[in-house]
C-alpha cells in the first residue's frame, strides 16, 4: 500500500522574539529559556567597559555643557565626580559618539529643575549625587533611554522631600511637557500652599562662598550655646551683605540718596564701613559702624560687630530720617560719627585694649543713626522690576535659591506664571481676577458673644455673593481667646477653649458653599495654647506651633460634612479645607510667585516699651502727606467715595497724621531690620534653631502684621504691601466689623467695614 500522506509534526507556538528553536521538536518540548538579542534602536547595547576618565580631558566638553548652554558653573570636586560618572556610564564612546555631552546636559536640566544655584557643588540648593543616582538608572550602553524612569521617579529636592514640580523626564519633548501642562489643574486653589515656621528650610549664609547653604544639623529645642551667638551673626551677615549692594557703597556708581547721612560725598565716593575693632588707634576720626544695638554689663548703650564692641553715645545723635523708625536694642543699625579714645571712659575696662573680642577703650560719639537700607524682593533675587518679566539682569542675585521650599524664582517663577495665566484664561478673565483674593481677619476672640455676631455678618456678606467674588481663602488669626489658657488663675481651661471652636464649626455650619470653595487658615496668638498656661499670655516664645488637634476635630467634621454634601462635585476645584499653622507662616500661590506672610504679634507696644530715647524734635504732621496708605478707621471723605462706600465726617487731622506716621514707622523698622522679631532674647524669646523662620529676605510680597493695639492701615514699602487688620471687633464701637480683604494680582489690600 502507498503511502499518500504522513503525520505532520505537531506545530509549537513560540515568541516572535524566541529565536532558539526548541531542543526536540517531536517530542513538542518547550523552547529554551534565554533569547538573543540584537543591537538596535529598541535593544540598545548594554556593556560598557568602564574607563578612567582624567578631569582636564572633560574639562572642554563639561564647559560647553554647562556654562555656554545653561549658564552654570562647575567646581573641581563635582567636575571630578562628573569625570568618574562618566567613564563608569559611558565608557570609550564618550567623545566619539557624543555620550558625555548628553549625559552632562541631563545633568544640568536636573540640576536646574532641583532649584541648584548658579555654581554647581554639593550644598547649592540641590544635591549632584542624588541626581546621578537617580540618572543612572536611565542610562543604557551610556545613552539616557526613552521612557525608563529613575528609581523613584523623582528628583529629591532641597528639603530632601520629592517635589511634585520636578518629575525627571529626561528625554521630554516640547510636545510632551505641553500635554504635561495640560494636564495639570487649572484652579488657582490648587497651587496654594501653606508653609509653617517648623516645615521652611533652614538656610544659612555663607560668608566666604556669598550664597545660602542648608543647614546640616538637625534643629532642636535644645540646641547648644554656640547656636545662640549663631542667631546674631547670621542676622549681621544677611544685613551687612544686603548693604554692600546698595548704591551707596557702590564704589564704581555715583553716591546715592537711599542712604542719606550727615556726611556729604563726592560724585565717584562711596561710603565704606569700618570694623569697630580697627578704630584703636585713630582717635578723633570719622567712621561709619555698622552693628548690633546692645547693653553692656555696666549699663551703658553700646554698638556690636562681629570684630569687637564699643561704647556708644547717642546724647547728640539726629535720626535719619526724622523719627521715622524706632530704635531698640537688638537692632542692627549704621552710626556715623567720631571716635574718641580716652582712658578713663566708663567700659573701656571690659577688655582692656584687648581690640578684637572685647570691647575697645574710648567711646564712639554718633552725629547721625540710621537702620540699614531695604531692598526690594526683585533685586534680592536678581530679577527684572516688571513683574510679569521672567528675565534676569546681570547681576546675579539670590533667584536660584529655594527660601520656602515650593522652588526657587528662576528655576520656578517663569513655568509658575505661565501656570498662573492659564489659570486666569480658563474661566471668564474678570471672574478669575475677582476670586483671586484673600479675607484677613484679626483677634477672632471666639470667647466674646460679639466676636460671634461678628464672624456671622463676614461670612453671610460673602456667602450672598457669586461665587467668583468670594475669596480664596479666610486667614484667621488668634488670639482665639482673650486669656491664657490653664487650669486655674482666672484662665479658661481646655475644656473651654474646646467649647469656643465648637461653637466656631456650628457658625461654620451654616454656610457649607463657603466651605467647599474656600481654605480656611488658622494663626494662633500668644494667648492660645499651650505656651500660655506657664506666659499668662504674656511674651512666649516665637515661632509659636499650630493649636493642637485635641481643639479642631470640630471644624475639621464641619468642612468634611460640607464637601460631602456637594451637589456638583468639580474635579477641577479641590475640597474646601482648614489649616492650622504656625506663628509666624507663609501663604504662597503659585510657587514663588506670590508670597504672602502672616505675623501675629502685638509689636508696637514692645517697641515703644524698649526703644532708645534721643534728644530730637518730634517730626512736623504737616510734613506728612498721605501717598498709598489705608488707614483704617482715619479715612477722609475722599478716600471712602473711592472705595465706593458712603463718606463720613472726617476725623481730626491731627489723629490722621499721627496713625499714619505712627504705620510708617512701625513698617520701616521691621522691613529695614528684616526680621520679625529685631529685640534681644530677654524681650522676645526666639527658638534659636528656628530663627529663620523670622527673616524677611527676600521681602515677601505682602506681609500681614497682626497688631491689635493700633490702627488698621495698609502700606506698601519698597514694594512689600504691609498690612494691619487689627481687631475684628474694635474695642470703642463694639458692633462694627473690620477685616482686610487682600487683592493677590494688584497686591494691594483693601479695609472691610460692616455693622452687624
Amino acid at each position: 500500500m502507498s503511502v499518500t500522506g504522513r503525520a505532520s509534526a505537531p506545530t509549537i507556538q513560540r515568541d516572535a522574539a524566541d529565536l532558539v528553536p526548541s531542543s526536540s521538536p517531536a517530542f513538542g518540548t518547550p523552547a529554551h529559556p534565554f533569547r538573543i538579542t540584537k543591537p538596535g534602536p529598541d535593544r540598545p547595547k548594554t556593556s560598557v567597559l568602564p574607563i578612567l576618565l582624567p578631569v582636564s580631558t572633560l574639562r572642554p566638553v563639561a564647559f560647553r555643557a554647562f556654562t555656554r548652554k545653561h549658564n552654570l558653573t562647575l567646581s573641581s570636586s563635582t567636575l571630578q565626580t562628573l569625570a568618574n560618572f562618566v567613564g563608569k556610564n559611558c565608557g570609550s564612546g564618550w567623545r566619539e559618539e557624543g555620550l558625555a555631552e548628553r549625559v552632562l546636559d541631563e545633568v544640568a536640566k536636573a540640576w536646574k529643575k532641583a532649584g541648584g544655584g548658579v555654581i554647581v557643588e554639593e550644598g547649592k540648593g540641590a544635591s549632584v549625587k542624588t541626581i546621578l543616582q537617580s540618572l543612572e538608572g536611565n542610562i543604557i550602553g551610556g545613552r539616557v533611554v526613552t521612557g525608563k524612569t529613575s528609581p523613584d521617579g523623582v528628583v529629591i529636592s532641597m528639603k530632601g522631600a520629592p517635589s511634585e514640580l520636578s518629575t525627571y523626564d529626561s528625554t521630554a519633548t516640547a510636545e510632551d511637557k505641553e500635554n504635561e501642562e495640560s494636564d495639570l489643574s487649572l484652579h488657582p486653589r490648587s497651587w496654594m500652599k501653606i508653609v509653617g515656621a517648623y516645615e521652611m528650610p533652614r538656610l544659612l549664609y555663607n560668608v566666604e562662598k556669598k550664597f545660602f547653604e542648608i543647614s546640616k544639623s538637625n534643629p532642636t529645642l535644645f540646641p547648644p550655646p554656640s547656636h545662640k551667638t549663631s542667631l546674631f551673626k547670621e542676622r549681621y551677615n544677611l544685613i551687612y551683605q544686603r548693604l554692600l549692594r546698595n548704591e551707596a557703597f557702590q564704589t564704581a556708581l555715583s553716591f546715592s540718596e537711599t542712604l542719606p547721612l550727615q556726611r556729604s560725598l563726592g560724585p565717584n565716593q562711596s561710603y565704606k564701613l569700618t570694623p569697630i575693632a580697627n578704630l584703636l588707634g585713630r582717635s578723633g576720626t570719622s567712621h561709619l559702624l555698622l552693628g548690633l544695638l546692645s547693653i553692656s554689663p555696666t549699663g551703658d548703650l553700646s554698638l556690636t560687630d562681629l570684630s569687637g564692641s564699643v561704647c556708644l553715645d547717642l546724647s547728640h545723635a539726629r535720626i535719619i530720617p526724622q523719627d521715622g523708625a524706632w530704635f531698640t536694642p537688638g537692632m542692627i543699625v549704621v552710626v556715623d560719627g567720631i571716635y574718641e579714645e580716652e582712658e578713663n571712659v566708663r567700659g573701656s575696662t571690659l577688655g582692656g585694649n584687648s581690640g578684637v573680642g572685647g570691647m575697645i577703650g574710648g567711646r564712639f560719639v554718633g552725629v547721625t543713626i540710621c537702620g540699614p537700607p531695604c531692598e526690594r524682593r526683585d533685586i534680592s533675587l536678581g530679577v527684572k522690576s516688571r513683574p510679569d518679566s521672567a528675565d534676569f539682569n546681570s547681576g546675579g542675585g539670590f533667584g536660584w535659591v529655594d527660601f520656602l521650599g515650593v522652588g526657587s524664582e528662576r528655576a520656578q517663577g517663569p513655568r509658575m506664571r505661565k501656570i498662573e495665566a492659564k489659570c486666569l484664561q480658563s474661566e471668564h478673565p474678570t471672574e478669575a481676577s475677582k476670586r483671586l483674593k484673600v479675607a484677613i481677619l484679626s483677634e477672632v476672640n471666639l470667647d466674646d458673644s460679639k466676636t460671634i455676631g461678628a464672624l456671622k455678618k463676614v461670612f453671610k456678606s460673602y456667602n450672598d455673593l457669586i461665587l467668583s467674588e468670594r475669596p480664596l481663602a479666610f486667614i484667621l488669626i488668634g488670639n482665639f481667646i482673650g486669656k491664657g489658657v490653664a487650669d486655674g488663675g482666672g484662665q479658661i481651661s481646655s475644656i473651654e477653649y474646646k467649647e469656643c471652636f465648637d461653637s466656631l464649626a456650628l457658625i461654620l455650619s451654616e454656610f457649607p458653599s463657603i466651605l467647599r470653595h474656600s481654605t480656611f487658615v488658622f494663626v494662633p496668638g500668644s494667648q492660645d495654647p499651650w505656651a500660655s498656661a506657664f506666659s499668662s499670655g504674656a511674651s512666649s516664645t516665637i515661632p509659636r506651633d499650630a493649636v493642637p488637634e485635641l481643639f479642631t476635630s470640630r471644624v475639621k467634621r464641619a468642612f468634611s460634612t460640607a464637601n460631602s454634601e456637594s451637589d456638583t462635585p468639580t474635579s477641577a476645584e479641590p475640597a474646601g479645607e482648614a489649616i492650622w499653622t504656625s506663628n509666624p507662616s507663609r501663604l504662597t500661590l503659585f510657587g514663588p510667585v506670590h508670597e504672602i506672610t502672616v505675623l501675629r504679634d502685638d509689636i508696637s507696644s514692645r517697641f515703644r516699651r524698649s526703644s532708645v530715647i534721643f534728644d530730637c524734635e518730634a517730626p512736623d504732621p504737616a510734613t506728612l502727606e498721605p501717598k498709598d496708605v489705608d488707614m483704617g478707621s482715619a479715612l477722609d471723605s475722599a478716600t471712602l467715595e473711592d472705595l465706593g462706600e458712603t463718606p463720613r465726617l472726617p476725623p481730626k487731622s491731627e489723629d490722621l497724621r499721627s496713625a499714619m506716621h505712627s504705620a510708617r514707622k512701625l513698617v520701616k523698622t521691621i522691613l529695614d531690620q528684616g526680621t520679625m522679631s529685631p529685640f534681644p532674647l530677654s524681650i522676645r524669646p526666639v527658638l534659636w534653631d528656628y530663627s529663620a523662620a523670622l527673616h524677611l529676605f527676600p521681602l515677601p510680597t505682602a506681609l500681614v502684621l497682626s497688631d491689635s493695639e493700633i490702627s488698621s492701615f495698609c502700606i506698601t514699602y519698597e514694594g512689600c504691601h504691609v498690612m494691619n487688620p487689627g481687631r475684628l471687633v474694635p474695642e470703642n464701637d463694639s458692633n462694627l466689623v473690620r477685616w482686610i480683604e487682600y487683592d493677590v494680582l494688584k497686591n494691594r489690600g483693601k479695609l472691610k467695614e460692616d455693622r452687624f
